[in-house]
């Protein structure tokens, strides 16, 4: 499946509020731009969670280049679809890898948002590639994640460890990157308790495991992903800052991006938060995990493909 065609699959909500929406702005001979439009475009965009200065930003443009002409919704829609891929425009940024030795990839995130179903779809995906994959069930604080992990480990046929509940978390993830030392695996990823980025004292236990990985391998975790769940929309903005401030995040994956109208979110967390957006889950397989790319995702919002990408 192409690009666009996964994203077709998981901005599925959000392309038919935008489609209905914005059509229902014009007429068969089009839509003067003047005040009334421009406020009732910008009521239209916010609904996908976009923020408030994105959609303000993009109704101002269109409202100045447009003024007190007569435009159709065509015009209207390729101009959007212009000014969104501008301001998520963010270099290609997949995983970054160690230049030896095993990658260390640690993965934090809130309850619930589709944090141990994402590592999955990450280790599907680097097996495919021919990677080697240690786990590390390092949220000893609930014996379920520790559960679901190991049940996702044998499914996909990557080693696990693990460690017994009330363990130290951090402990945990020096055993994972032992693991991966010793069997000279590719990639270790490692599970983090979903903490509520208010708690402070388990805030400063992500950053003791941060520590003890640094420790281990020089320049470890390669990466931090923070896993934010779509559905939650501007929630996940404040989430976010505060995980970027306690282990220094790399990067984001947007789960459950099929469940939501809202996935303008990402626009909101690009403009923001600034953390390059990496994967999106377009879906509930462990194969349904999409490298973001701006252009074809914004296409995919508003159904317009040129061509299978």
């Amino acid at each position: 499946m192409g690009l666009f065609n996964q994203f077709k699959k998981g901005l599925q909500k959000t392309k038919q509020l935008l489609k209905t929406d914005i059509r229902d702005l014009f007429k068969a001979e089009g839509r003067l731009v003047d005040d009334s439009f421009c406020t009732a475009l910008f009521e239209r965009l916010i609904k996908t969670d976009m923020s408030v200065d994105a959609a303000q930003q993009i109704v101002d443009e269109i409202g100045q280049q447009f003024h007190a002409r007569v435009v159709h919704e065509s015009e209207v829609i390729e101009e959007i679809k212009k000014r969104l891929k501008a301001m998520l425009a963010q270099p290609a940024e997949p995983i970054r890898f160690a230049a030896s030795g095993p990658t260390v990839i640690m993965v934090a995130g809130v309850n619930g948002c589709g944090k141990t179903t994402s590592i999955a779809k990450l280790t599907q995906m680097f097996q495919a590639s021919g990677k080697r994959v240690v786990l590390g069930a390092a949220d000893t604080f609930r014996a379920a994640a520790v559960e679901q992990l190991t049940i996702w480990s044998k499914r996909l046929g990557a080693e696990i460890v693990t460690g017994s509940p009330g363990s130290d978390p951090a402990a945990v993830a020096h055993r994972a990157v032992a693991k991966a030392i010793e069997l000279n695996a590719d990639v270790c990823i490692v599970d983090t308790a979903g903490r509520l980025q208010t708690q402070h004292t388990l805030m400063q236990q992500l950053t003791k495991i941060h520590r003890v990985l640094g420790k281990q391998i020089p320049d470890a975790p390669h990466e931090v992903l923070l896993v934010l769940d779509a559905t939650t929309g501007q929630n996940g903005i404040s989430q976010a800052k505060h995980f970027t401030e306690a282990v220094h995040c790399t990067g984001l994956i947007l789960a459950k991006l099929d469940g939501t109208a809202k996935g303008g979110v990402v626009v909101a967390i690009r403009k923001q938060v600034g953390l390059p957006v990496k994967y999106v889950g377009v879906g509930e397989s462990s194969d349904d995990l999409a490298l973001f790319d701006p252009d074809p995702f914004v296409d995919a919002m508003f159904d317009e493909a040129n061509g299978d990408e």
